[in-house]
């Protein structure tokens, strides 16, 4: 699949996308989500399918200790495999979190019935994803997932060429690649 359509005037912007351990447990509803990614015109930067220690989910929801799902949040997240993602677009951020839907899945099945949320998650913990929610914790946030991963280098020598449609889905990979310059 060629990324022809994208050609963009614009800078993409990046964003963590992260698929849960409840829906990783469902290969069937993890297949969906890939695709609903590849659907939506995300380009997938890089891909990893990972296990989190509880210290991992600690050092992650640092920021919410002491409020009363932080507990619960922790445990879940460390509970079993989850898949992370580096996604690309025009406007990633806002883009990953319309197609999540509201965290809350009672809410999102009755105001955004076709989100992600909606239609796949369990409970409010159990919400199927995580993404970032603004280029600040996007960068963190990648960081903490993909510490190999720079994003300032991507930027400057990976991304025009993925602007511009110069690039391709690797099916094997499952993730898309830059054309090789012959």
């Amino acid at each position: 699949m060629l990324l022809n359509t994208l050609r963009s005037t614009r800078v993409l912007q990046l964003t963590l996308a992260v698929i849960k351990p409840d829906a990783v447990a469902h290969p069937l509803i993890l297949e969906a989500l890939h695709q609903k990614i590849l659907e939506n015109d995300f380009i997938i930067i890089r891909k990893k399918d990972l296990i989190w220690r509880r210290s991992d989910s600690e050092r992650f929801y640092a920021e919410h200790e002491g409020r009363f799902f932080y507990q619960r949040l922790v445990e879940f997240m460390s509970s079993g495999p989850m898949r992370a993602y580096i996604l690309a677009r025009e406007d990633a951020i806002a883009r990953w979190r319309e197609l999540m839907g509201p965290t809350k899945v009672y809410r999102a099945r009755y105001t955004s019935p076709n989100t992600i949320r909606a239609r796949y998650g369990l409970t409010d913990t159990r919400n199927t994803t995580h993404g970032s929610d603004s280029e600040e914790s996007a960068k963190r946030e990648i960081a903490f997932f993909f510490p190999e991963f720079s994003a300032e280098q991507w930027l400057e020598k990976e991304e025009p060429c993925f602007r511009a449609g110069h690039a391709e889905y690797d099916q094997d990979g499952q993730i898309h690649m830059p054309f090789k310059h012959t």
